[in-house]
């Protein structure tokens, strides 16, 4: 069974911050597996072969069953793990960041680290955005036009998403139900129109809301 909804980065987002001359760049993305997030950490240390650190985390997978850190040379529990519990914190998922730092001569010590690479963390999740992905199913309802404009009203305030309407003999409406809760639209339908509209189950899918 899949999860109902999760949060995970709208996608690739950067940003660098500088903290006692020490450069950290935050590298965010998606990562639908384990072996893409991985895949995302090699390209972030080829690209900054040069650097000092490239200290990484992800969570994958229903239940954050997937949580890797990675110190890359630093103190151990000084960067991958701040890293890490960002992303916890925020209740992130299927989500991987790489933070770079070129070392600029100032050592931080333990807490100044984890602070850092903590801070530079969220900075680039804030770039990368964040989304909702809700599992939604796709309802096709038809019914005549004198349930319209009851129906449009109805919506606007119901935990449902229009997503096309067409126009011919009758109405048919294309909306987004979320899982678990198709026999509740039924219900909900049938008590706006009498018993009268026809309902017709899609194919289920995510559907990404940002928050």
């Amino acid at each position: 069974m899949q999860d109902a909804g999760y949060l995970t980065v709208k996608g690739y987002g950067e940003r660098e911050i500088v903290i006692q001359k020490s450069r950290f760049i935050a590298q965010v993305d998606r990562a639908a597996n384990e072996e893409e997030a991985k895949a995302f950490v090699q390209r972030i240390k080829k690209r900054h072969w040069n650097a000092t650190h490239n200290c990484s985390a992800y969570v994958i997978g229903e239940g954050n069953g997937i949580q890797k850190a990675n110190d890359d040379g630093e103190p151990g529990g000084t960067a991958g793990v701040p890293i890490l519990e960002v992303l916890l914190k925020k209740g992130l998922r299927d989500t991987v960041v790489v933070v770079t730092r070129y070392f600029g001569g100032i050592k931080l010590g333990a807490g100044g680290l984890i602070r850092a690479y903590g801070r530079a963390a969220a900075e680039g999740i804030e770039a990368a955005g964040i989304v909702k992905r809700s599992l939604m199913r796709s309802v096709t309802a038809g019914f005549d036009y004198t349930w319209l404009g009851k129906i449009e009203n109805e919506l606007a305030a119901a935990p449902y998403v229009l997503r096309e309407t067409r126009y011919a003999d009758r109405v048919e409406m294309d909306i987004l139900v979320p899982m678990g809760e198709e026999d509740a639209f039924a219900s909900w339908m049938a008590g706006l129109t009498n018993g009268q509209a026809e309902i017709e189950e899609g194919e289920a899918g995510y559907v990404e809301t940002e928050i």
